[in-house]
């Protein structure tokens, strides 16, 4: 363990406070790898690393059917109160009060059929998983349904790969063990994933048709040479 660590830990900072400060550059690196080289889009940077987190402090089991029910729920919410044509903030404020609410049924069904998985959950991670309705619903207004549907989706496949790299023992052993190498390489990853200027990898396919009608051509040409 780095001498650094060792002593914070000596002195009373929890191991796992350090872990998370740790792997924090790595999810986000993650990150925005998936979206300038592979193209997942998701809620940006914040939202996917927070909800990874989110994930650990709840496990990913009680974290998944959190998540699904604040979205569910905030969708409904938004759909009903819809026609009595609120102004923005109200409208949140009524969706958000849904959504406590139907966590707080979830807590107690928890606590009725003794899942203790369930009612020991980080209230902090629940909290910080229903301030993303706002973010949730406002996509909704932007895309549609359809495009907030497939931007959440997106979102949750990358918070749970990167809720594995986290809780992975081997590379929090790591960490523990080079916290400077793992700051540098971050920062060098990123400013070379901040200078990639070519096509994602999404881009390739969702384009592949015009690709091909460019090189093809080209091929022409050469056969002719």
């Amino acid at each position: 363990m780095s001498p650094l660590i060792q002593y914070m830990i000596n002195q009373g900072v929890p191991q796992e406070t350090l872990i998370l400060l740790l792997m924090l550059p790595i999810v986000a690196t993650i990150i925005a790898f998936s979206r300038q080289i592979i193209g997942i889009r998701g809620f940006g940077i914040y939202t996917p690393l927070i909800i990874a987190f989110a994930f650990l402090a709840t496990g990913l089991k009680y974290g998944l059917v959190f998540f699904i029910t604040i979205i569910l729920v905030g969708t409904l919410t938004r759909l009903f109160i819809r026609k009595f044509r609120l102004l923005y903030l109200p409208r949140m404020a009524i969706a958000l009060t849904a959504v406590a609410l139907a966590i707080l049924i979830i807590i107690h069904l928890g606590a009725y059929t003794q899942k203790t998985g369930l009612i020991t959950s980080s209230i902090f991670a629940i909290l910080i998983m229903i301030t993303l309705v706002e973010k949730f619903l406002a996509t909704q207004i932007e895309k549609g349904g359809k495009g907030a549907i497939f931007v959440t989706i997106e979102t949750l496949i990358l918070s749970i790969i990167c809720y594995f790299v986290a809780s992975w023992s081997l590379l929090q052993v790591f960490v523990l063990e080079h916290p400077f190498l793992v700051i540098f390489l971050a920062v060098v990853i990123n400013i070379f994933l901040g200078k990639w200027t070519g096509l994602r990898l999404s881009e390739y396919f969702r384009f592949r048709k015009v690709i091909k009608d460019i090189e093809l051509p080209k091929k022409k040409r050469l056969g002719k040479i």
